[in-house]
């Protein structure tokens, strides 16, 4: 598979499965940790999600480990 230039709108980072940078789509997701009652409204994190361009592999990351 031929390498492609960065878009403009990828940020470049590594990416463990392909073994080198490639672009990435970088979103940040709120996201539900309580599994559900009274309090799952209140239990939502900030998670970083990255998804390779190349490859397609996702990472996503916990934002604020408190």
């Amino acid at each position: 598979m031929a390498s492609q230039p960065p878009q403009a709108d990828a940020m470049t980072e590594p990416c463990p499965t392909c073994g080198t940078e490639t672009p990435h789509a970088v979103a940040i997701e709120l996201r539900t940790e309580s599994a559900g009652g009274e309090n799952a409204a209140f239990s939502r994190e900030p998670y970083r999600v990255a998804t390779c361009r190349e490859c397609g592999a996702v990472r996503v990351e916990r934002m604020n480990d408190a």
